[in-house]
């Protein structure tokens, strides 16, 4: 014999909105009828006339999670369903925000029907006065990543049960908009107990009355709200970058953005050395905008656009991380590295001439050398141990004191060269970046320098007028201060 379930909608409000015909399946049988929650309008009217109900509220009570509670009721409903027909009702339409229903649908085992129900978005729309083809946007309030609002629609928060749910509403939606934003809590809309009360967000889990006949509307929220937004950043770029823009922004090309490029990333590296967080925020913002600029420039060419950039970023990130993103297994952070270089030279393909291509010509001296060592020693072209590399610095040294004696510029600077190349990779040996450790180096010099300067100025004296040795005095308490 063919079971099913008959899923019915209690819909939005009370028993008078109740369609005829859902009202006769109500009331015909003589069956316990199964409810998802007795806290319903409709439910305690019927109650009243000896329909019979069984609701699942105790399984809200015995589970943490909402997930777990919606595939307990449809088990029990599945199981029950086995032995004969049976009739389950949820609040509005059993298509609108009930995932029991969605849950039900997805087997295969029992036959499902879903009919009748109204659903109470017409009277919220009517009740808030909004027209949803301005952009609408409807969410479970149980089950919801703040990513996923859209905050220039109307957004409705469903399924807001108590004031646990509103508390974690809030919070997430206090990440984006002020304190004192406005919102709506509209309680049984479309109802004769209907209630409109509007609060500022940070009250929203306060001493409102909230039950399962509760929603939430956030309305749509202006641009100057949402600078913290990457599509408000999107616009702000293009604007200056339009005709009314600014007359900069218009002149730039790639080629005059290069050298601000540079500069933001050293900016950012002196943030970091400093343990900065502001100045790292900052110095990423820029950092940022130069990534923004570069592509409304190819965006306004017609070559390529940020969402171009985004998915390349994205693509390329899963697919070398197989281990994380597909079922690769990597036992340490060398086979990552490994890994990582295949998936590389088969992105790259088989146009490579030279191990050592893929260097950036405009890297300084340092750094490049630093990566042209790297290239050569994945192919074995290096040292057993780094003994060998400091032989090799001893005998550069030897090299570049021959060349001062023979006073010939030319060799000095080849043999010098030579030396802070197998400096470079004696950082390499060490893990060390070379040109991060040269940076700190200035830094420090920098520092101590000036900490001569100041010194010799409180004893109103010039730096230039002071003898070596009391600059080499200063400098040495500087030293001993740090």
């Amino acid at each position: 014999m063919n079971r099913k379930i008959q899923v019915l909608g209690l819909g939005a409000g009370d028993i008078n909105q109740l369609p005829l015909g859902v009202y006769k399946k109500l009331t015909d049988t003589e069956n316990t009828i199964y409810v998802r929650t007795l806290d319903h309008p409709v439910v305690k009217t019927l109650e009243r006339e000896g329909v019979k109900f069984e609701s699942y509220d105790k399984v809200y009570e015995a589970q943490d999670q909402f997930a777990d509670v919606y595939q307990s009721i449809v088990d029990d409903l599945l199981e029950k369903a086995k032995q004969s027909t049976i009739i389950y009702a949820v609040p509005g339409h059993p298509m609108l925000a009930e995932k029991t229903v969605q849950l039900l649908l997805e087997q295969n085992e029992i036959t499902v029907e879903v009919s009748g129900g109204q659903s109470y978005l017409d009277a919220l729309f009517t009740t808030l006065k909004i027209d949803p083809i301005d952009g609408f946007q409807f969410v479970d309030g149980t089950s919801f990543e703040r990513s996923q609002l859209e905050f220039r629609q109307h957004i409705v928060f469903c399924q807001v049960y108590d004031r646990f749910i509103a508390s974690e509403v809030k919070l997430a939606l206090l990440e984006d908009l002020p304190p004192d934003y406005q919102v709506t809590i509209v309680e049984a809309a479309g109802s004769k107990q209907e209630k409109v009360t509007t609060v500022p967000l940070e009250e929203l889990d306060h001493s409102l009355e909230i039950s399962n006949l509760t929603s939430v509307y956030i309305p749509p929220v202006k641009a100057n709200h949402l600078n913290h937004k990457f599509a408000r950043l999107r616009e702000v770029i293009a604007q200056l970058r339009g005709p009314n823009g600014c007359p900069w922004d218009q002149a730039q090309t790639h080629e005059t953005l290069r050298e601000y490029a540079i500069e933001e990333v050293y900016e950012l590296i002196d943030a970091i050395d400093e343990q900065d967080d502001e100045g790292i925020v900052e110095e990423l913002g820029d950092i940022l905008l130069q990534v923004m600029l570069h592509s409304q420039i190819g965006e306004d060419n017609g070559y390529f656009m940020i969402d171009d950039v985004i998915q390349s970023i994205t693509d390329k990130m899963i697919h070398r991380h197989p281990h994380v993103f597909s079922d690769t297994t990597v036992d340490s952070v060398d086979d990552v590295y490994q890994n990582w270089d295949k998936l590389k030279q088969e992105e790259k393909g088989d146009t490579r001439k030279s191990v050592l291509d893929g260097v950036p010509k405009s890297l300084s001296a340092l750094a490049r050398a630093a990566k042209l060592q790297h290239k050569a020693a994945k192919v074995g072209f290096e040292w057993d141990s780094v003994d060998g590399v400091w032989e090799k610095f001893a005998e550069e040294l030897e090299e570049v004191k021959e060349a001062i004696k023979e006073k010939e510029t030319d060799k000095i600077e080849s043999e010098l060269g030579d030396l802070l190349f197998v400096l470079a990779n004696l950082s390499r040996y060490y893990k060390i970046n070379p040109e991060i450790a040269l940076n700190r180096t200035n830094q420090k010099f920098i520092s101590r320098f000036s900490y001569i300067e100041a010194k010799l100025e409180q004893l109103g004296k010039n730096i230039s007028e002071a003898s070596l040795e009391e600059m080499d005095n200063y400098w040495n308490k500087a030293k001993g201060n740090e």
